[in-house]
């Protein structure tokens, strides 16, 4: 793979195309000279160092687009805030017609680039499909058909350096896809802090960069291979030329971290990938800077000065690292029913993080090699709501995060907010823990919204209850109104004592939510709970239909049939269920209402939620907080990847029925979905 350009003719001149007449190949000499004008490089490595910039200016345009979209949100959404601060009436819905346009645009974008594909349920064993959101998809078309207009318009050489030319300018074209990926994956990149858009959300282009980058290498390889074959000097240019086994070398490495990145590989042992990941990496730029020549020497910049970049944001994550960590901090972790793992940490040094960020979190103690192993985590707690403590949920599935559950102990202390619970820890094994970040949290104002709605599957309620908490404290400690009026929780787990994981922290944002004049309310689903599931002949007024054959219990909501039982009768009536504690009989439900679409259950240990079983329907759910909104909505999902393509498909159907920002007067609505899978 070649990187020579060039374009003279048989003599060493200008005058005209390259061309193979009067050349005895079999006479070495000849053959020798044929080829050295075949890979000269006078012309052609300017012409693809043109091409090389022009890819650029179409890097910097777009996120000059980008940057301008963001910044002026924020400004909107600030303004909104100070608006209801000074006591507007609805703050959250634009009046100028500047903000009415831009409100419409933004509706139109949505709708547009907000749908996914992904189908809902997927057996265990292929979860880590994903198709991505429908925006993703048109961005990732528009990046390959630019990047091949690039390559083949204006690329007709004549003579004998045809394929010679358009195997040189892919060649400029990848290379020119080094600091694009590079710089997609620092954790405080340039893109991230002009656009908003948070490191982990551009890894989907970082990997599509890869992927271009190794198509225009197959061009490389492939269109310059065919001008070798088709003038017999394709042995010749092997035995004397270093760069094809270089560049085979960096294609090699290339291909393998392209398969590498594919989803079934990285979930397989996440820790795994990212340690080969890196040294793959380090092989590649090593391979890709023998293998660029001395004649193109304007090419090497695409490699030296994104390895810079790359090195400086090491440095910086290191001194980070190791100054949030000057001391070492404690952790305390408490295994919850459901095979989930609470931690709770005290870090001295870090003191503030946005809603929803996240670390990666560590634990030297945790085996040979726990200081090497890392996973992220998102942070359930504020700054402020659990004493500066970082709470954490971990499910434990396998590999770190289940030694990591095997290794906690079992303790209700850990139910309960963290310095009410701070002698409890002290008589409890604690860890050293090391803590990278935190990162994350680049999602837009919730508070700027006049309806909030937060939807959670499993331990992905971490990142929607950081959001909750962080609205019920700015409700009721900052001292100015917010343009929120209506919140709404939903939490989807297997079983209803599930809940008892985050209760105290409901119950105290609620309190605080409700005290604040915010309209709020939590509805908690299962899907396998078998205290609510019918079995035989005995039937519970708070069950669910439940297919057995599928695996375990699986809840559904109930049948809206005509010739169900009387479940009517029922509402409005209260009646208790009860549990075994010992030989005593205590109530632990009580059915406040039932429907052929819902029947809610109370608990008294979580009076604030309603329990319901089966799984929460979401466009019902959306459709209730978009009614009536008098300003836009906001949307946050964190769960399964199915539960994301749901939200994802109801928010742009209701989007269109409504006709937002399109004369109608509906008002838009914000969505962020954040995937934990």
């Amino acid at each position: 793979m070649n990187m020579d350009m060039g374009g003279d003719s048989m003599g060493g001149g200008s005058s005209g195309p390259l061309s193979p007449d009067g050349v005895d190949f079999s006479d070495p000499d000849q053959a020798g000279d044929f080829l050295e004008a075949l890979l000269n490089d006078d012309e052609l490595k300017v012409i693809g160092n043109a091409y090389a910039r022009y890819f650029w200016y179409g890097v910097v345009v777009v996120v000059a687009i980008a940057a301008v979209y963001h910044w002026t949100r924020r400004v909107m959404l600030h303004r909104r805030l100070r608006a209801a601060a000074k006591g507007a009436e609805t703050p959250a819905r634009p009046m100028s017609v500047l903000a009415k346009w831009f409100a419409t645009v933004t509706a139109i974008a949505r709708e547009a680039t907000y749908f996914d594909l992904t189908p809902y349920r997927l057996p265990s064993s292929v979860r880590w499909f994903k198709i991505p959101p429908v925006g993703t998809i048109v961005l990732l078309i528009t990046y390959l058909a630019f990047v091949l207009a690039l390559e083949f318009i204006n690329d007709s050489v004549s003579g004998a350096q045809f394929w010679q030319a358009r195997g040189i300018r892919a060649g400029w074209l990848a290379v020119a896809q080094v600091p694009l990926t590079i710089l997609l994956v620092g954790r405080n990149n340039l893109f991230t802090l002009t656009t908003g858009v948070s490191y982990e959300r551009l890894n989907v282009l970082h990997r599509w960069s890869a992927r271009i980058m190794l198509l225009l290498a197959i061009f490389h390889f492939s269109f310059q291979s065919k001008a070798w074959s088709d003038y017999g000097v394709m042995k010749l240019e092997w035995s004397t030329d270093s760069c094809p086994p270089t560049g085979i070398a960096a294609f090699a490495l290339l291909l393998w971290m392209n398969l590498s990145t594919l989803a079934p590989f990285r979930f397989w042992s996440y820790e795994f990938f990212v340690w080969q990941h890196l040294i793959t990496f380090a092989g590649f730029i090593i391979a890709v800077a023998y293998h660029l020549p001395s004649t193109a020497t304007w090419s090497r910049i695409y490699i030296y000065i994104p390895s810079a970049l790359y090195i400086i944001d090491r440095l910086l994550r290191w001194t980070w690292l190791v100054w949030s960590n000057k001391k070492l901090s404690r952790a305390t972790l408490t295994r919850l029913d459901g095979e989930a793992t609470k931690v709770v940490l005290r870090n001295t040094t870090i003191k503030a993080w946005r809603a929803g960020s996240w670390v990666h979190l560590s634990l030297p103690g945790l085996g040979p090699f726990g200081w090497a192993q890392t996973h992220p985590a998102t942070i359930m707690s504020t700054p402020t709501s659990h004493g500066g403590d970082m709470v954490f949920l971990l499910k434990g599935h396998k590999g770190f995060t289940k030694r990591i559950m095997e290794s906690a102990d079992s303790s209700t202390d850990a139910l309960l907010p963290s310095r009410d619970a701070e002698k409890g820890q002290e008589q409890r094994q604690t860890k050293y823990a090391i803590v990278n970040g935190p990162y994350g949290g680049h999602h837009q104002e919730f508070a700027a919204f006049y309806s909030v709605c937060l939807v959670a599957g499993s331990t992905g309620v971490t990142f929607t209850l950081a959001i909750l908490q962080n609205l019920a404290e700015r409700a009721a400690n900052g001292g100015k109104r917010l343009p929120v009026r209506r919140v709404k929780f939903v939490w989807c787990v297997k079983q209803h004592d599930r809940a008892r994981w985050v209760s105290n922290e409901l119950v105290a944002a609620v309190e605080k939510l409700s005290g604040a004049g915010i309209e709020t309310s939590v509805l908690i689903y299962a899907t396998c709970d078998e205290s609510l599931t019918e079995s035989n002949a005995e039937v519970k007024l708070c069950g669910c239909n439940c297919d057995k054959s599928q695996g375990p219990c699986c809840c559904a909501a109930p049948v809206d049939d005509d010739n169900a039982s009387e479940e009517g009768s029922t509402k409005g009536v209260a009646q208790p269920e009860t549990s075994s504690r010992g030989s005593e009989k205590v109530p632990n439900s009580t059915i406040i209402s039932a429907s052929r679409k819902k029947i809610v259950v109370k608990r008294p240990w979580l009076p604030c939620a309603d329990f319901c079983s089966g799984r929460p329907m979401l466009r019902q759910t959306l459709t209730e907080v978009l009614d009536g909104a008098d300003g836009e909505s906001g949307v946050a999902v964190c769960g399964p990847i199915g539960m994301g393509a749901e939200v994802r498909r109801a928010v742009v159907g209701l989007s269109d029925e409504r006709a937002i920002h399109k004369g109608s007067g509906a008002q838009g609505c914000y969505l962020h979905v954040e995937s934990f899978s």
